[in-house]
C-alpha cells in the first residue's frame, strides 16, 4: 500500500512539474512573439534576421516567400507592420516545436496605404541549439470585423 501511494505521489508531482515546464516554455514563446511584433513594427531587421530560420517560410494574402524576401520587404517598407493588436494567444508545444496562434488586428502600411485587417496568425518555432527560431509565419484573414 505504501508503494502504491508513493508511486501515485511521484506520478502527480512529475505531472505538475511537466505542466510547470510547459507553462514556462509557453510564456517564453508568447514573449518572443510579442517581441517579434515590436521588431517588425520597428523594422529591426537585425533581430528578425537572427530570429528567422534559414529555411523559414512566410504566407501572406499576396504570396509566399522565404526569409531573404521577408527581410527585404520589411527593410524596404514594402509592408510596414505598424501595429499588431493581439486579442488572444494560444501555444502548443510538441517536442522541440512550438505552434503559436495569435488572433490580431494588424495595422499595416502596404503600398503607401494604411490598412487594418483581422488575422489569425500562425507562428511555428523550432528550438535548435537552445534557441528558438521561427520556421513559419502565416496570415489567415478572418471574417470577423476589426475589433478596434
Amino acid at each position: 500500500m505504501k508503494a502504491l501511494i508513493f508511486g501515485l505521489l511521484v506520478t502527480i508531482l512529475g505531472t505538475q512539474g511537466s505542466f510547470a515546464q510547459n507553462s514556462a516554455t509557453e510564456q517564453e514563446i508568447i514573449t518572443l512573439s510579442r517581441e517579434k511584433w515590436g521588431w517588425m513594427a520597428d523594422k529591426n531587421v537585425d533581430k528578425l534576421t537572427d530570429l528567422f530560420h534559414e529555411k523559414s517560410v512566410f504566407v501572406h494574402m499576396g504570396g509566399t516567400w522565404g526569409k531573404e524576401r521577408e527581410i527585404n520587404v520589411i527593410q524596404s517598407g514594402g509592408i510596414w507592420y505598424k501595429e499588431a493588436r493581439v486579442h488572444s494567444v494560444s501555444v502548443n508545444i510538441i517536442d522541440n516545436t512550438a505552434i503559436l496562434l495569435n488572433d490580431i488586428d494588424l495595422v499595416a502600411v502596404v503600398g503607401g496605404n494604411t490598412v487594418t485587417n483581422a488575422f489569425m496568425v500562425t507562428e511555428v518555432y523550432v528550438k535548435e541549439n537552445g534557441q528558438w527560431k521561427m520556421g513559419s509565419l502565416t496570415f489567415s484573414k478572418l471574417l470577423r470585423p476589426v475589433k478596434e
